[in-house]
């Protein structure tokens, strides 16, 4: 899948107080910019958050966002991820109708994808999927060939990623394998 070059991923590290999503947001929407995608959640040091959010501006312009978020008081850390390695993650969730015995191919395929079922009735099934961004897309856009019934899709979960340069097309992210965990996930 091909991302608008026009998007860019910003990382950023805020204070954890009221109003600093309030602040952001304006921020951009004063700019004349859209937040695409957005995810906010608590972060390794208590008191702060990591934002990440993808926003349709091009080179130049993602810059300038870059650098008036970091103008901002509450924003201690400000990065535009986009054109460096990153590790990056979104959520999948989809409420599929589909009787237990029409089940094989969509189960088939979110086995392939490392999705599992979350929960399942005679009509119907939940399953997860925690891919990159393109691969999340790619899923759902398999899940549409089936009678979706309800989608929730987080935003980006980045971070810088340890390689010193972002892999090719088709190239795996991370070259290990994830570890089973004796209660069924994996690390």
């Amino acid at each position: 899948m091909t991302r608008n070059p026009r998007i860019r991923t910003i990382n950023l590290l805020v204070e954890n107080n009221p109003g600093v999503l309030n602040r952001v947001s304006g921020m951009i929407r004063r700019r004349g910019f859209n937040i695409e995608e957005l995810s906010v959640g608590p972060c390794e040091t208590a008191g702060q958050s990591r934002m990440t959010l993808t926003v349709d501006a091009g080179h130049g312009e993602g810059d300038q966002v870059r650098k008036q978020l970091g103008k901002l008081i509450e924003v201690l850390e400000s990065r535009d991820l986009t054109d460096s390695p990153m590790a990056a993650r979104e959520l999948v969730l989809a409420r599929v109708e589909a009787a237990t015995e029409d089940r094989g191919p969509l189960l088939a395929e979110l086995r392939e994808r490392g999705g599992r079922v979350i929960e399942s009735s005679p009509n119907e099934v939940i399953v997860e999927l925690t891919a990159d961004p393109d691969e999340a897309a790619v899923f759902i856009k398999k899940l549409r060939a089936y009678k979706l019934k309800e989608l929730g899709r987080s935003g980006p979960v980045a971070m810088r990623g340890l390689r010193t340069t972002k892999p090719k097309k088709g190239e795996a992210a991370n070259a290990e394998p994830a570890t089973p965990l004796p209660w069924g996930d994996s690390i």
